[in-house]
């Protein structure tokens, strides 16, 4: 085996490829047309931060089998490309989560008692006590954003300060919550009650989470702390708030854009700032080299997966098979997780025909990316699993050769704290992935775009006023698909998405279609 190391790596990392006899070529900062070269019969690739993977750096390295990345991001890797080349990229996330987490508490401790204006005076020949009066940590209130490896770690040392502890995580279970002596809250309840906030969740959409409107509802005096993403916080929003009293200060070490300029928070004395250091330990970035080492080794010799951020290499057969299913899977789980706000438990996925035979691990990988969007950081369909047990989400398999009206059915259910969800969905001819079933009502609706998922009671005249409304709006529909059962009736509307623009259907028309007559729910879901 030739494994190429692109960017250095500490040598207890590389020794575990020579003590197998392969062949390292360590680059050394040379030329990238030599990295090239050098490619050109190499089965691995190992890369930190500097090197770009794009698609011709691929197309030079036709022997190569696996890519990793000696930490989390892989933002530098074509992973697009990387999957149509058949080449695994692996990376290793977690690994640096004590190192996070300790520098997101110094900095937490660090805001507390003023320690770099503190220290800086003196240095400058400044003894000024009565300016540097700290607070206390005990029985002060930490929030924490995001409850994952990192999040975890900030709630365990918040315990041996004497800190009550409350987070935020719509995929952490309340068995788990418990376990770790933390109050799950909504995100505005936590900003309410928390003198501390610190970030640990990937960014989750184009909006920052914490903008002008959020940060009105945390208390005046809170302390913001960020390890995270710079753009989950709008700077300017944050400056504002400081400098008018309405937040106490934050302890940055991620910003919008890296390195930052003329960044007005950095100005501020009440703000600590340190260069996106959190997860630079000696520690850590060994334990980071040693761990990608082992991912490469063990899936060059085994073929074992571990920490990979694309999807897996299937059989000629199981391709074959599973492919068509891996998109219905993945909007039933986006579609489930829309539908439900309550913390999940449990999620079965039952398979009909065809589909019950053989290995679906990557069916059940990619209807947790569904269920996870966005708001899970890295989750693939190898991974998901993972993550899932992580927070606590029990997943069941089943298989039925019971005959159904379809070749081959899916059937997923999400039990939460409050009850369940069901969907169904099969492949048509043409029409591609439908929504078959919504909570044991039958209904065929298309399975992408804009939907309105309505239940009401089957009595006459909903279906026209909810059209009228809809209409009145200007909002046009494409599908209206209607379904009646024991227990009510299902309407799955299709919006169109066609020129002109402005289909968008906002939370007042939602709550308008609540308030007619027999609707008993509404939500929009997007697939």
């Amino acid at each position: 085996m030739k494994i190429v190391i692109a960017d250095p790596l500490p040598a207890a990392a590389t020794n575990i490829f020579r003590e197998k006899g392969w062949t390292v070529y360590i680059r050394s900062e040379q030329p990238m047309h030599q990295l090239h070269t050098e490619l050109a019969d190499a089965d691995g690739l190992i890369i930190r931060s500097a090197t770009r993977v794009d698609k011709d750096l691929l197309l030079s390295a036709p022997k190569l089998r696996i890519i990793a990345r000696a930490g989390t991001g892989v933002d530098n890797i074509d992973i697009e490309a990387a999957s149509e080349t058949g080449v695994l990229v692996v990376n290793a996330p977690g690994v640096n989560s004590i190192s996070v987490a300790e520098h997101a508490f110094a900095l937490l401790l660090a805001t507390a008692r003023s320690v770099p204006l503190a220290n800086a005076g003196l240095k400058a020949g400044k003894w000024e006590k009565k300016q540097f009066i700290g607070i206390e940590l005990r029985g002060k209130t930490l929030g924490v954003v995001g409850l994952g490896r990192i999040g975890q770690a900030m709630v365990q040392r918040a315990h041996a300060f004497s800190m009550r502890t409350i987070a935020h995580d719509p995929f952490i279970t309340t068995q788990v919550a418990e376990g770790l002596n933390v109050e799950l809250l909504e995100l505005d309840e936590l900003c309410d009650q928390a003198d501390f906030i610190s970030l640990h969740v990937p960014t989750t959409g184009a909006e920052p989470l914490f903008n002008a409107e959020r940060l009105a509802k945390c208390q005046s005096t809170v302390q913001i702390i960020n390890t995270a993403r710079g753009t989950l916080i709008d700077e300017t929003a944050l400056a504002d708030a400081i400098e008018e009293g309405r937040v106490g200060g934050a302890g940055l070490d991620v910003f919008t854009n890296e390195p930052p300029h003329n960044n007005r928070l950095l100005s501020l004395p009440q703000v600590i700032a340190t260069p996106h250091i959190a997860g630079s330990t000696h520690e850590a970035q060994e334990m980071v080299a040693v761990e990608t080492v082992a991912c490469v080794r063990d899936f060059l010799e085994a073929g074992t997966v571990r920490n990979a951020v694309n999807y897996p290499s299937l059989s000629q057969e199981d391709s074959k098979r599973i492919q068509p299913y891996m998109l219905l899977a993945k909007r039933l789980g986006a579609f489930l997780a829309q539908i439900s706000t309550a913390r999940p438990k449990t999620l079965g996925i039952r398979y009909y025909g065809k589909l019950a035979e053989g290995n679906n691990e990557v069916l059940v990988g990619v209807s947790l990316v569904g269920l996870f969007g966005e708001t899970v950081s890295h989750a693939t369909p190898i991974n998901a699993r993972a993550l899932a047990n992580e927070r606590g989400i029990e997943i069941i398999e089943s298989r039925s050769s019971r005959p159904r009206n379809f070749t081959s059915l899916i059937s997923i259910k999400l039990h939460t704290e409050l009850g369940e969800h069901w969907v169904e969905g099969a492949l048509f001819e043409q029409a591609g992935p439908r929504l078959v079933l919504v909570d044991g009502v039958t209904v065929e609706a298309p399975l992408e775009g804009t939907l309105i998922v309505i239940k009401n009671d089957d009595q006459p005249g909903v279906i026209g006023e909810v059209g009228m409304l809809l209409g009145r709006h200007g909002i046009n529909i494409a599908t209206f698909a209607l379904g009646r059962g024991p227990a009510g009736a299902v309407a799955v509307v299709k919006i169109d998405h066609k020129e002109p623009a402005g289909y968008h259907v906002s939370q007042d028309i939602i709550k308008a279609i609540t308030e007619v007559d027999a609707v008993r729910y509404a939500e929009v879901v997007t697939v």
